[in-house]
């Protein structure tokens, strides 16, 4: 019995290769596929992921440069703006020195024509003091009194004689 069961075909172990076979055909068609499928969409899935990734790392790259571009034209911008303000505030201020020199020449003007009517009223006053002690000094020494006229032909004369030339200091 030893021999012949060793040997012989046993028609269990064909049942069971064609049950193994079966249950692979089975197992291909209804766990392999799907798994396999499975994966490949997962796989796919995972590059989509990837692909969506680098697309957004570029964008966001893309927008950086951007950004950096319109940060840099806002300094040189903000940087014209500065020297424009710097201009008109330089021009302003020249505008303003002129006003103020062309004020200051106004005021030394009036000043000037002022201390000339001041210079003027003194040195008329003194005239008059001058001829008012003439006068009296004159009637003092002749004793009589001066009539109008040889009173003013003597002023001329004291104010001709005396006059402008020693007050001008």
């Amino acid at each position: 019995m030893g021999y012949q069961n060793f040997v012989g075909l046993d028609w269990s172990i064909i049942f069971t290769i064609v049950n193994t076979f079966i249950l692979f055909l089975v197992l291909k068609k209804l766990l392999f596929k799907p798994v396999k499928s499975f994966m490949e969409n997962r796989q796919i899935e995972v590059e989509k992921v990837f692909k969506e990734a680098e697309d957004a790392k570029s964008k966001a790259e893309t927008l950086e440069t951007q950004y950096m571009e319109k940060i840099a034209a806002a300094k040189s911008e903000a940087a014209e703006i500065v020297r424009d303000a710097s201009k008109r505030a330089e021009l302003r201020s020249e505008e303003i020195i002129q006003e103020a020199k062309k004020e200051a020449d106004r005021i030394m003007d009036k000043a000037s024509n002022e201390i000339a009517r001041e210079k003027q009223k003194a040195v008329n006053e003194i005239k008059d003091d001058i001829s008012d002690i003439a006068m009296m000094i004159a009637s003092k020494v002749i004793k009589k009194d001066i009539n109008s006229s040889d009173h003013e032909t003597l002023i001329k004369e004291f104010i001709d004689n005396v006059g402008d030339t020693s007050w001008q200091n």
